[in-house]
């Protein structure tokens, strides 16, 4: 069997058209499949269009409905939680990724028994060429700072073998950042690109703010690195203070000059200040986060669940 899974946050105008996309595209496949949207959230219709959409189909489409917006990763874990199949594609709802790709590399995983996944990335990025800068310039620090190899603009799309689904859902942490997990359990992925279609309706949830929060998420998640660079500014503040110190000791007693007075001791207060409380900031995110994820919270909630099949 083959699971689709499909994240949505406000994608109504969305709904009908992906689900009539997928079920054309496998009408001559052998194998069953299923199709899982998860509304993340939604604030529009979406929810709406899915339990109609549900009431119609003689497909094997099921629906959980958030209770409320718990962000896409947590959407992608409770897709990843409810397939059946042995092989389970990670598609968004906005009409830019096609379902026939899905289906290339499940053939290509049924000829090839040593991958586990098929990992997709654009063969031509349509975004600004600043986006494009810092998210290629992202993967090289996070590269330089972590253990696992994170693969340049390897995106969400994906199709993963049920060895790798199981393994991937025994990593509950309550801060998930599905690329850095999707490295992290390993297994033999092949990377190939695809080509992007243009949005059917509606506008990208990632904004500049929510890709620089999403790239801090990797970096936090996966390296102590920041913890260990507070620490290098620390050791290095300190011994520039010391040799300040005997500087101006040196000047006082052996020629007499006088000590610089009020605007060098407010400029080394503020700066010694501002290096203190960058690092205790990064001690916080490390702290803050172990605190959470010691409440053992669920990763999402739903508020309702949907089988077609269950009619």
């Amino acid at each position: 069997m083959i699971s689709f899974v499909i994240p949505c946050y406000n994608e109504e105008n969305n709904i009908r058209p992906m689900y009539d996309w997928i079920v054309d595209t496998c009408k001559d496949i052998k194998d069953k499949y299923e199709i899982i949207f998860v509304n993340d959230g939604s604030t529009d219709r979406t929810m709406d269009n899915l339990r109609l959409l549900v009431s119609e189909t003689r497909e094997d489409v099921k629906v959980i409905d958030f209770s409320r917006n718990f962000g896409k990763e947590s959407a992608i874990y409770a897709g990843l939680s409810k397939a059946k199949g042995d092989y389970v594609g990670l598609i968004d709802g906005d009409l830019q990724q096609d379902p026939k790709y899905v289906l290339d590399a499940v053939e290509f995983l049924k000829q090839n028994a040593y991958f586990d996944c098929v990992t997709y990335f654009q063969a031509q990025r349509k975004e600004g060429k600043f986006i494009s800068f810092l998210k290629r310039h992202f993967y090289k620090v996070i590269n330089k700072m972590t253990d696992i190899d994170f693969v340049e603009d390897a995106s969400d799309f994906r199709v993963l073998k049920r060895n790798m689904v199981d393994a991937v859902l025994k990593m509950d942490e309550y801060f998930r950042f599905s690329k850095g997990i999707f490295a992290f359990v390993g297994f033999h992925s092949m990377n190939k690109p695809y080509e992007v279609k243009d949005r059917n309706s509606g506008t990208s949830k990632w904004g500049f703010r929510k890709l620089v929060k999403y790239a801090f998420d990797g970096i936090i998640a996966f390296t102590t690195v920041p913890l260990k660079l507070s620490t290098y500014i620390g050791a290095i503040s300190s011994v520039i203070s010391i040799i300040a110190i005997i500087i101006v000791l040196i000047e006082k007693l052996a020629f007499g000059i006088d000590v610089p007075g009020y605007a060098t001791i407010i400029i080394l207060l503020l700066l010694l200040g501002g290096l203190q409380l960058f690092c205790l900031g990064i001690m916080g995110e490390y702290l803050g986060r172990n605190y959470i994820e010691t409440k053992k919270r669920p990763i999402f909630i739903s508020r309702e669940e949907l089988d077609s099949k269950e009619k």
